[in-house]
């Protein structure tokens, strides 16, 4: 649900986070990085499990549910489609804020 409703915002708000693979590489890995790290560990010294009722049952090595990957993933990708929509729309630079303005002018 939150890439569904986050990713107009590449084409509405022109957050161009999608388009800038390397920029979002750089925000997500150091710290997916340390997450998965600290998942891996926590799992593996029985702090916490992931349960099969609550999870598809396909695990990364390590043990870690793939759900919880695609969370360390998905919603940071989805706060900076918000950021960056949020800077665009106060700078006034979203096509549609530029389209009002020449009709205005």
């Amino acid at each position: 649900m939150c890439v569904l409703v986050t990713l107009p915002l590449e084409f509405l708000f022109e957050a161009r986070v999608w388009r800038r693979p390397r920029r979002l590489m750089v925000a997500l890995v150091p710290a997916s990085a340390l997450f998965v790290a600290w998942d891996l560990w926590a799992s593996s010294t029985g702090v916490w499990s992931f349960s099969r009722r609550y999870t598809i049952g396909v695990t990364v090595p390590g043990g870690m549910a793939i759900e919880e990957l695609l969370f360390f993933l998905v919603i940071p990708t989805c706060g900076l489609l918000t950021l960056e929509a949020v800077r665009n729309v106060r700078a006034g630079r979203t096509r549609w804020q530029r389209n009002r303005a020449q009709v205005v002018a």
